[in-house]
Order: structure tokens, then sequence, then C-alpha cells
């Protein structure tokens, strides 16, 4: 995988859009999502987006294709809730790790069908560890502010089991995103260092966090600078932001994040901020001329989309994207 560093000193990488959004389209019924494997399950499942790898692939994989179609370089697997902690939602705790593995084996498959079609543009599979729908450093409960409704090691152990199967499907960079509270990011970096030394492997991790408000803070209260203090103890691939803001709203936070690291700097924005109905109306046109402020100011060398991002998006950025070069990290100024 030295060779997505080395791609990375000459130009931008793009990352995919939204799987959601792209799943939304199909309109799958909870039949759909059951499939004839889960037929007579006994729970609903009409939603657990993460569970189509195993009863909808094709369209997963159709999903991921589109993508490399629009220019993207890295797909993200469809892995978002895909811990114990967020299959505990849908009683389905048991298939974490097939989840995982499969979704990854899909991705990867798409993606070496386009590497093998274009071996001078290889593509890549980024394992998607989303944040849970627990927070460590916050109380659910404004009652008892000192409760938790999770532990660290409760973290670690979920995120170990994913980071596991991520990596037997093929993945080849893992990604801990969309990053409300830094201390289940850091139970993450700890799993995923675990894994590390226990095969003794090597596999680039990008992280990328969320700034939830004008307050420019995550959800647990950090600032752009305390996030990424929080996380540089760990040799990372990249650092970046995504979500819970457009791509006009995220760069001041981009700006002062590419300021302050020697990490190569990703990002990832919704398309704007919803509607009054929850829905992205953001053209790809629209976003493109966003980012491409982020590209004249040297912010990146990692660009894609979240909520409310498609192939059409993404194919808009890839195309601006090319026109720039990668932002130049301190400490390889220099470095031809």
């Amino acid at each position: 995988m030295s060779d997505i560093f080395k791609i990375l000193q000459h130009r931008i990488l793009v990352l995919d859009g939204a799987m959601g959004t792209m799943l939304q389209r199909y309109n799958f019924t909870e039949d759909d999502f059951r499939g004839s494997r889960f037929k007579d399950f006994k729970h609903p499942l009409k939603g657990n987006n993460d569970l189509l790898s195993l009863t909808q692939p094709e369209a997963i994989a159709e999903v991921h294709r589109k993508y490399f179609e629009a220019g993207a370089d890295i797909v993200e697997t469809n892995t978002f809730s895909g811990t114990t902690i967020g299959m505990a939602d849908y009683h389905m705790e048991d298939l974490v790790y097939e989840l995982n593995f499969e979704s990854a084996k899909i991705a990867k498959q798409v993606a070496e069908e386009f590497t093998k079609a274009n071996p001078k543009k290889p593509r890549f599979v980024t394992g998607s560890i989303g944040p849970t729908n627990r927070t460590a450093s916050l109380s659910p409960d404004v009652n008892r502010p000192e409760y938790r409704a999770v532990t660290f090691d409760e973290l670690r152990i979920a995120y170990k089991q994913q980071v596991e199967a991520l990596i037997d499907g093929g993945s080849d960079i893992l990604l801990v995103e969309t990053i409300f509270d830094t201390l289940n990011a850091k139970a993450a970096l700890f799993a995923i260092q675990e894994v590390k030394e226990e095969r003794n492997i090597d596999i680039p991790v990008m992280v990328s966090g969320t700034i939830t408000d004008a307050s420019g803070r995550t959800l647990s209260g950090q600032t752009v600078e305390a996030f990424l203090i929080s996380i540089s103890h760990i040799p990372l691939l990249s650092v970046g932001f995504n979500c819970a803001l457009g791509a006009d709203q995220l760069q001041p936070y981009l700006k002062r994040l590419s300021h302050e690291t020697d990490f190569y700097t990703s990002a990832h924005p919704n398309a704007g901020l919803p509607n009054a109905f929850g829905e992205y109306d953001q053209t790809a046109k629209q976003m493109q001329q966003l980012i491409e402020n982020y590209l004249k100011d040297d912010l990146i060398n990692i660009i894609g989309g979240c909520c409310g991002t498609t192939p059409e998006h993404i194919k808009a950025i890839a195309e601006v994207a090319a026109n720039y070069k990668p932002r130049v990290i301190p400490a390889q100024a220099g470095i031809s």
C-alpha cells in the first residue's frame, strides 16, 4: 500500500459519495431488506443498509461501480453501522463479521475490475468504520451526567471485530469517520493498532471528524486543534472532516486543520445543508464550485462527498480536482 502514499504526492485522490443516498433510489421494501435468508426474522429490518450487502449484493456492487465510473479512486465499504453496538438495534449482532467481510469483498471485486481495465489508475477500498450510536464522553441522560451508555473497552472490542472482518474481506485502507466523540475514535484506533500488531501488518488509516455546528466543535466539545492533537499519536494516512456541514461551511475548519498537520488531509462534505424535508438540494455544479475553493487554497489531498452526494457530484468533483496539484505537506516540502 506504499502505492497510495506515492500517488498522494502527485495528485488529489477522489473518494466516493453517499451510499445511503444512492440506496434510497432503489426504494427497497421490508421484503427486499429481508431477502429469502431473513424472510422469517422476528424483528423489522428495513433501514439496515449494511444488511443489503447480504440480501442485495448486486445493488451494493452497482453503487460502487457508478462511483468508480464517475472518477472515484477510493470507495467506502457499506459498513457504516457494522459493529455489534450498531447492529443491536436490529438484533443482528451475530452477523457483524459476515456483514463487514462481505461488504469489503464486494467493493474489492469491483475495484479490481476497474484497476484491471486501467492499471495506471489503481482503485482502492476503504473500510468504513462509523461512530456507533453511543458516545463514551457524554451521558444520554441529562439527570445523570455521570452515566455512560458504553465504555471504552466495549467500543474497542466491537471495533476490533469490525476491523478484522474489513481486513479479511480485502480493504486496502481503514476509515474511522463521522467522529462526533473523539473518545469513540480513540477506541477504534486502539483496536486497529491491536489488530496490526497481532497480525504484523500495516494498513493505512484515515480519520475523519465531524464539526457539528457553527461553533466549530465536535459534539463532545473539541475544537479543530484539540481534535487533531487527540488523534495524532497514531501514524495516519490522512485526517479530515465529513458530514454535518456543506462544503462552504466546512472550509474555514478545513483551513485550520490543513495548516496544523503533517498528515494528508481529506474532506467529504454534504451536498449543502438539508432543507425542511431533510433533503439535499445542492447540485453537482454548485458543489464543484465550492470544492474548487478548497483546491485554490491548497487545503486538500483526498476529496469526496457525504450525505446527499451522488455519482454526478463525484464526477464534477473529480473533473475539477484533476486541474489542481495536491496540498504539499510540510514534511515533504522540497521532495520531488
